[in-house]
């Protein structure tokens, strides 16, 4: 089992930044992809953006340029550095964490086993 605790979220004006973090404890020594989803209100959670065990990243086209994924060294901690925020990117947004190969696309939230409980991002204009 994995436990994921995010942190970070908060109200920001347009343009400003944000940074979200994605902490993971349990079953972290197995090879695992951390990722990103937000969900907007009356909108389905949709991907933001995935860093894969290999540390390769890959991110939805509407925050590629803005946001930016890394990782600590431990690979315990996943950071979603936001910029240039829009309101349009106010959601709920929740990490997610996948253990071994993606059997599917890792846009795909059916994919993740694990969920963090979320954290609020407002964005005013």
């Amino acid at each position: 089992q994995v436990q994921l605790v995010e942190s970070g979220g908060g109200l920001v004006q347009a343009g400003g930044s944000l940074r979200l973090s994605c902490t993971a404890s349990g079953r972290t020594g197995s090879s695992y992809s951390m990722a990103w989803f937000r969900q907007g209100p009356g909108k389905e959670r949709e991907f933001v953006a995935t860093m894969w065990w290999t540390g390769g990243t890959d991110y939805a086209d509407s925050v590629k340029g803005r946001f930016t994924l890394s990782r600590d060294n431990a690979k315990t901690t996943v950071i979603l550095q936001m910029s240039s925020l829009k309101p349009e990117d106010t959601a709920v947004y929740y990490c997610a964490a996948h253990l071994g190969l993606f059997g599917g696309s890792w846009r795909r939230r059916g994919e993740y086993e694990y969920w963090g409980q979320g954290t609020q991002v407002t964005v005013s204009s």
